[in-house]
């Protein structure tokens, strides 16, 4: 029989790498949550996404209805309620802080360590394994994707998990059964964390990889009721229960949020087709450097675990890389196949290996300490100065501005009213704080009026006898109304906002 070519290629340096020790999974994956919690609180929220989403999360605790995510008091259906369900559980145990706010992206960061550290030591033993975990724990993307608030890496973790479990499932072992179910749970989940993605691409991925190895068994044990039932009782409730209670919600969540997102170009951040093919590799600095030897090996050698692998980061990258709009955090559910390319041919000693994974560390905590040091766009100290001063029954008036995080560190309560042109055709054309609450505002056209005032109406702020009006603003907004109020006074003023306080007076 012929030599598989493996038998040309120079034998990794055993000798050198089994002098490092190889962690039980508990500590290993105990070490893995942390390093993910170790500073996600250290820094403050980051405009939009994070100070969005924490309001989200924070308005569900402070409301009580966890059924309904609200941005602002009105219904926000751009994304499911899982994020916001274990962000406001944490808010519930750690209080409203930056740290709770970030729990859903680090545990979708764990998980998706901890389904790729089982499965390779599964598949490729306990030391290639814990190299695999190594290379993405140290991965800047990996590490600051895990504690940036937002539903990418929380989606990205369900849907790694979701692909090793189907790929667990489909060998036909003992438990397969199980490895199916779970697959379907994590689908479940992905989907609740972030939409039809959740269980398109696992099912994109393994399905043509399962085809390809001609195993027809694994397509039923896969189909059958029992395998994919606990994932639906898991994940149809809620969807259920928002259609039922929104007629629109259909529309607006699967054709509007997935399928025009994919396809129209109105979107904002457009990003050539190779946006990612750069970004993948640049985010995983050093290990990138190890990429083309490794790579190289995988097409030499390819097993099935191996094409796998590539054909999951092939599908990834594929499917992102056609729609006009592009965001980092898209390329995160190809983060576990590439770090496991990578780990499995890597001819690196265990003493290259830490070297490796300190540069890894030290640029990802050098990212967190710069935005300690500065961070842009957050309105914290003058949210903070508003909180120490704010009575009961006073009001707070955002001026033509969305401050996504000014009410979470403002404490302030909700909803803020919002003054603006809501009248204005061209809301619909922009992809932006507007056209988000002008969204929201169709599915409680009552709340919208309480919330969303036109600008005309800012005399009729004031009627709150024996009570002050705030007004967050730009730092430079100029309002000849605004101006002209009665003992109007500018109590704060920084590189971001001002904020000017008025006193309420009995109207007619």
């Amino acid at each position: 029989m012929t030599e598989p070519a493996t038998a040309s290629l120079p034998a990794p340096r055993r000798a050198e790498n089994d002098a490092g020790t190889t962690l039980s999974p508990k500590l290993a994956l105990g070490l893995l949550a942390l390093w993910l919690l170790l500073t996600i609180g250290l820094r403050p929220l980051l405009v939009p996404d994070e100070g969005r989403y924490g309001s989200v999360a924070r308005d569900m605790l402070a409301s009580g209805d966890w059924i309904v995510p609200r941005l602002d008091g009105l219904p926000f259906f751009h994304k499911p309620p899982l994020m916001y369900w274990l962000d406001a559980a944490a808010m519930a145990v750690f209080g409203v802080n930056p740290f709770a706010a970030r729990i859903a992206p680090a545990i979708g960061a764990w998980v998706m360590g901890a389904a790729l550290f089982l499965a390779m030591r599964r598949w490729h033993g306990p030391r290639v394994a814990q190299t695999g975990l190594l290379v993405l724990a140290s991965a800047p993307l990996f590490f600051l994707s895990g504690q940036y608030a937002n539903h990418d890496m929380l989606v990205a973790g369900w849907i790694s998990a979701a692909v090793l479990a189907f790929a667990q499932a489909a060998e036909g072992e003992q438990g397969s059964r199980r490895a199916w179910q779970l697959g379907w749970i994590a689908c479940a989940l992905a989907l609740l964390s972030k939409g039809l993605i959740g269980f398109v691409l696992p099912l994109m991925i393994v399905g043509p990889w399962v085809l390809a190895q001609r195993r027809w068994r694994a397509v039923g044990q896969a189909l059958h009721p029992w395998s994919w039932l606990p994932g639906l009782i898991i994940a149809a409730p809620w969807f259920v229960a928002m259609q039922w209670r929104f007629p629109e919600f259909f529309d607006y969540f699967v054709i509007e949020q997935h399928f025009r997102r994919f396809t129209q170009t109105g979107f904002n951040n457009g990003q050539p087709f190779w946006f990612y093919w750069v970004v993948l590799p640049l985010t995983t600095v050093p290990w990138f450097l190890a990429a083309p030897r490794a790579l190289r090996r995988a097409w030499l050698e390819r097993d099935r675990w191996i094409g796998l692998y590539a054909w999951w980061a092939l599908v990834v990258l594929l499917f992102f890389s056609m729609p006009n709009s592009k965001l980092v955090g898209y390329v995160l559910p190809a983060l576990a196949p590439w770090c496991a390319l990578i780990a499995c041919r890597m001819d690196l000693s265990w003493r290259w290996q830490r070297a490796g994974a300190f540069v890894g560390a030290v640029i990802s905590l050098a990212v967190i300490v710069a935005l300690v040091v500065r961070t842009p766009h957050s309105t914290r100290d003058a949210a903070q100065l508003l909180a120490s001063r704010l009575q009961p029954g006073d009001s707070v008036v955002y001026m033509e501005e969305m401050y996504y995080d000014f009410a979470f560190y403002a404490r302030a309560p909700t909803p803020v009213k919002v003054l603006s042109d809501w009248a204005d055709p061209a809301i619909a054309q922009h992809d932006n704080w507007r056209k988000e609450l002008a969204d929201a505002a169709r599915f409680d056209p009552a709340m919208a009026q309480q919330v969303l005032w036109p600008i005309g109406r800012l005399d009729a702020l004031l009627c709150t006898p024996g009570h002050s009006v705030w007004f967050v603003s730009g730092k430079d907004y100029a309002n000849p109304a605004l101006e002209r109020l009665p003992g109007l006074q500018t109590v704060h003023r920084d590189a971001l906002v001002k904020l000017q306080l008025a006193p309420g007076r009995a109207c007619p």
